[in-house]
């Protein structure tokens, strides 16, 4: 599976103090780098209303994605009280 990342995605890890934080996200990013469906990757819910929008549940911070064609478009990735302002 093909993963893209969008600008805004960078400068929000880079905007991420905590380490521990960080560490989660990394694993998780590299996670999905190796499955092959979207049902192989913990934490994700679809975002109603949004036909290729989802978001994945990291301790407080919600990496949010969508998945076009075999392609997973990592958007945004925020706290959980600012990730429906900012995505989709």
């Amino acid at each position: 599976m093909r993963i893209k990342y969008l600008k805004s995605a960078e400068k929000d890890v880079r905007k991420i103090n905590s380490k521990k934080v960080r560490a989660s996200i990394k694993k998780i990013l590299l996670l999905i780098k190796e499955v092959e469906s979207l049902k192989e990757i913990p934490s994700l819910k679809k975002i109603s209303g949004h036909p290729s929008a989802f978001r994945i549940r990291v301790g407080d911070y919600r990496i949010g994605l969508y998945y076009l064609e075999e392609t997973i478009i990592i958007a945004r990735i925020v706290k959980r009280n600012d990730i429906y302002k900012v995505f989709p």
